[in-house]
């Protein structure tokens, strides 16, 4: 019998405007590799994209308002409306994502720090417009 083949429970499907290079820019900034591509028949346009990071995937495309579709990226739509949670296991994880991702053009929008709720926590806003956080537990005080 074959191997099942597993998928995680749940996904992220980003609708950007420019989906080529917001593919260069999850590679740039989070490290991701790209496992699937396939252009529109504009050849121009990603109609979709898969990308390996954090342990997971993310799915990708450009937007095609043309076709009346019901997402759009933040950038048509004046911002993001969700945040996607990444945790990661200790607070220099979230420090050097959040310093490779502003490096790479992303917008700081909370620096790493300890939070009430007992985590290491930074947020950002990529070039996008999609909100990011990154978590780890948090720094133990001695």
């Amino acid at each position: 019998m074959a191997e099942e083949q597993r998928f995680a429970p749940i996904e992220v499907y980003l609708t950007v405007r420019g989906g080529d290079a917001a593919s260069k820019f999850y590679q740039q900034a989070f490290g991701a590799i790209e496992t699937f591509r396939a252009l529109a028949e504009d050849k121009t346009r990603l109609l979709h994209c898969n990308l390996s990071m954090f342990g997971g995937q993310i799915m990708l495309s450009d937007e095609f308002p043309e076709h009346g579709g019901d997402t759009h990226s933040p950038l048509s739509c004046g911002g993001a409306s969700v945040t996607i949670n990444i945790n990661l296991p200790n607070a220099t994880d979230v420090d050097a994502v959040l310093a490779r991702a502003e490096k790479a053009g992303a917008r700081i929008s909370m620096p790493g720090g300890d939070m009430f709720w007992g985590a290491y926590y930074g947020r950002l806003v990529d070039r996008f417009g999609h909100a990011w956080s990154f978590s780890a537990p948090a720094i133990e005080k001695v």
